[in-house]
């Protein structure tokens, strides 16, 4: 019974990564129908860029996996609203900018960006900076930085499809209210996994595992963007 117990609590925060990773044919919420509807798309189109934004983010597991590692430690109420904010911040300027300025980006080398960002967040909270390298990067900078790279790769992806200037402005902030209601569906669920398994002592004996675990996922984005950007 307790070997079992014990084998429970170590797969949890497998499991819990494992549900954020889909697998790549859900990447993005960029599947066959919303691919068709934003290339041919004419006009305001309000709801159904708010809901492209929200499944954008809700299957967006590169997004979801760094805000699990920005939420690990935080117990505090206000600290999760400012960390959400930084992050808000960030990609809603450069998904505005980028697509609004035209600004391009590669979409490989941003997204292994954003994998980088996954494996910086693992590793901080494993006090990684202060052991290798005796020093802490400011966190609330980072979030907000990586933010800002989160929403580019937002952007890149809009701009593969070419959208028409006619009603593009009210899309784009239709696309980004979506974003965060997605996103805010997505922290419930994961703040609520984290403050379940914090009442279990397995928590701090796995915490580590955990985050060795999240530093791997984004080590297999990175190389999985870096392989897509040197064979195409």
């Amino acid at each position: 019974m307790l070997g079992r117990f014990k084998l429970t609590h170590l797969l949890y925060p497998l499991l819990m990564l494992m549900a954020l990773v889909s697998i790549e044919a859900f990447a993005h919420g960029v599947d066959d129908s919303t691919r068709n509807f934003l290339q041919s798309n004419t006009g305001v189109q309000i709801l159904p860029f708010m809901y492209i934004g929200a499944k954008h983010m809700v299957t967006g597991y590169d997004h979801l996996l760094f805000l699990v590692g920005v939420l690990f430690f935080l117990r505090r109420s206000k600290d999760v609203l400012l960390y959400v904010s930084m992050f808000t911040v960030g990609h809603s300027l450069t998904l505005m900018s980028g697509v609004l300025g035209g600004i391009q980006v590669n979409a490989y080398l941003i997204d292994a960006i954003i994998g980088l960002s996954v494996v910086y967040k693992g590793f901080d909270n494993l006090g990684g900076f202060k052991k290798v390298f005796g020093v802490q990067p400011n966190p609330k900078a980072a979030v907000l930085i990586f933010g800002l790279f989160h929403g580019f790769g937002l952007a890149t992806k809009i701009q593969e499809f070419h959208l028409p200037s006619d009603g593009l402005v009210a899309n784009l902030i239709a696309f980004n209210v979506g974003v965060e209601l997605g996103q805010f569906m997505a922290l419930m669920f994961i703040l609520l996994g984290i403050n379940y398994w914090r009442r279990h002592s397995s928590f701090n004996k796995f915490a580590r595992v955990t985050n060795i675990a999240l530093m791997s996922a984004g080590f297999m984005l990175v190389g999985m963007q870096l392989t897509g950007y040197f064979i195409n």
